[in-house]
């Protein structure tokens, strides 16, 4: 889509929203909303540079009878290739699913309690992480371990502005591997393990239509640590998609409905992921080379304790503050994967 068919599309959004019926549909209003907000910064920064041209052009013709005229088209100069710039980074596609919320699967892998364990460290490195940054989580479904940790944790996660929470945690779906001295080792050599995390868009109802004939639903008991009961009815609910053969369990909440609602909103997300990923797998064959940034097959990530270091091996970035960033301190660690994207986009685009 060119500038001028941005303009235009810009200017319909202005009237719709101005236009009190389109808000009787909230989610129309919303959906309205989001493009605006999306598409204002690059008509914002177009008309800038529009003006600064238009300037130029008028300080251009006023300098030789004055000097300050002269100085002032020095300046605005020097801003026009900064706005081209920033005018060139605002057109590159954004992910269609930038402004969504999550959910997030982290599961143990590798390395028995000390994965489960790690597993936990993970999700409270996430849950830190969102607090700074003011999102709300919601623990969906959880598993723990023996020890204490997690063998699996369900979050959705949600932001309260405009910026999405995809946009920032969609490259922390993959491996990641941890090298410590587990609470299990007595003799005090370090160990590898490993954690699993899937992130998801989360979808709405009107995203993913599923058609409850597709859907078998078994009911059972929920259980905890070693197994053991932890209620006496069967409220615990496993759902499987029979086209695509997914399968979703949920026992956190005490009510089988609740349950229930919690697998359903972990299957829309699931099976849109798939969508998505079958459109992108199809586009990606005719490529020369992916965008690692967001290839969620590989192992990613390495937690190294004795040296304080994290590494993500997608980017090359490597820093000595793993405590910190174990507290959630993951800006760094994002923004090196959010510049790998935009340089890979700006190349392709190039």
């Amino acid at each position: 889509m060119n500038l001028d068919e941005l303009l235009s599309e810009y200017a319909e959004l202005e009237l719709k929203l101005a236009d009190p019926t389109v808000h009787a549909n909230p989610t129309q209003a919303r959906t309205f909303g989001r493009r605006y907000a999306e598409l204002t910064p690059i008509i914002t920064t177009y008309r800038e540079l529009e003006g600064v041209q238009n300037d130029l052009g008028t300080a251009k013709e006023l300098a030789p009878e004055d000097e300050a005229f002269a100085e002032e088209a020095k300046e605005l100069e020097a801003r026009i290739p900064e706005l081209e710039d920033k005018l060139r980074h605002l057109l590159i596609p954004r992910d269609p699913n930038d402004d969504k919320d999550i959910i997030m699967e982290i599961k143990a892998g590798e390395g028995g309690e000390e994965s489960a364990l790690f597993a936990g460290d993970l999700l409270r490195m996430y849950l830190r992480y969102a607090e700074r940054v003011g999102w709300k989580t919601e623990i969906i479904d959880v598993t723990h371990s023996d020890l204490g940790g997690y063998k699996d944790v369900t979050v959705a996660v949600k932001a309260r502005g405009d910026d999405g929470v995809w946009s920032k945690l969609k490259f922390e779906g993959g491996v990641h591997r941890v090298q410590r001295v587990p609470v299990t080792e007595s003799q005090g050599r370090i160990h590898t393990s490993a954690a699993g995390v899937l992130v998801y868009p989360e979808a709405e109802e009107v995203d993913v239509q599923i058609d409850p004939n597709d859907l078998r639903i078994d009911v059972y008991r929920s259980s905890g640590p070693g197994g053991q009961s932890v209620n006496t009815t069967d409220s615990a609910v496993r759902i499987t998609h029979l086209p695509t053969g997914v399968v979703v369990s949920c026992q956190n909440e005490k009510s089988q409905l609740q349950n229930k609602e919690s697998a359903l909103r972990i299957l829309r997300a699931r099976l849109q992921a798939l969508a998505e990923e079958e459109a992108n797998a199809a586009a990606m064959a005719e490529r020369k080379s992916q965008i690692r940034t967001v290839d969620r097959s590989e192992r990613i990530r390495t937690y190294n304790f004795p040296e304080n270091r994290i590494s993500d091996h997608r980017t090359g970035f490597k820093a000595y503050n793993l405590d910190q960033v174990l507290d959630g301190d993951l800006t760094s660690v994002i923004q090196s994967l959010l510049d790998a994207e935009m340089a890979e986009k700006l190349a392709a685009h190039s």
